[in-house]
C-alpha cells in the first residue's frame, strides 16, 4: 500500500469516528452536559465558530479556506512520506483537518461558516472532538519526531 494511501485511509478513518461521534454528542448531550468523573471530565456540547481554544472568534471562513489548503497539500505531501508511521502522522494531521473542515461547510448558514462541533470537556483544556485530537496527537508526534535521530525514526 501506497503512502498516500495510507495516510488517506487514517484520514477517512478519522472523518468518520469525529463525524459519527459529533452525531452522537449533538443527540446526547441537547439537554445538558454528562460528568463522568466530577469536573475532570465533563461531557457537553460546544459551537466554535473560531480557532482553537475559541480564539478568531467570527473568523469562520478563513479558517474554512486555510484548512481547505492544509487538506489539499496534505494530501499532495502523503505520498511523500518514506515509512509508514509517517503517513499515519499525515493521516492524523490531515482527518483532523477534514473533520472540522467538515463542519465549517455542512453546519453552515452561509458559505463555510459553520460552526465546529467540540464535547469533550478536560478541565484544564478547552472543549474538543475526535478530529481535534487527531490533528493534536499527529502534530505532537512529528514534531517528537523531528528532534529523534533519523535512525530512531
Amino acid at each position: 500500500m501506497t503512502s498516500r494511501a495510507v495516510a488517506l485511509l487514517v484520514a477517512a478513518g478519522v472523518v468518520i469516528v469525529d463525524q459519527l461521534t459529533k452525531w452522537w454528542a449533538l443527540e446526547t448531550f441537547a439537554d445538558g452536559p454528562t460528568s463522568v468523573i466530577g469536573d475532570f471530565l465533563v461531557l457537553k456540547l460546544v459551537f466554535n465558530p473560531g480557532a482553537a481554544f475559541n480564539s478568531l472568534q467570527g473568523s469562520g471562513v478563513l479558517i474554512a479556506v486555510i484548512a481547505i489548503v492544509v487538506v489539499l497539500v496534505l494530501v499532495r505531501v502523503s505520498g511523500s512520506a518514506e515509512h509508514r508511521h509517517e503517513a499515519v502522522v499525515f493521516g492524523l494531521i490531515l482527518g483532523g483537518a477534514a473533520g472540522n473542515l467538515a463542519d465549517r461547510i455542512f453546519r453552515a448558514d452561509g458559505f463555510l461558516d459553520g460552526e465546529v462541533v467540540d464535547w469533550i470537556g478536560l478541565w484544564f483544556i478547552p472543549t474538543f472532538n475526535v478530529a481535534d485530537a487527531s490533528l493534536t496527537i499527529g502534530a505532537a508526534v512529528a514534531v517528537l519526531a523531528a528532534f529523534l535521530p533519523k535512525s530512531t525514526v
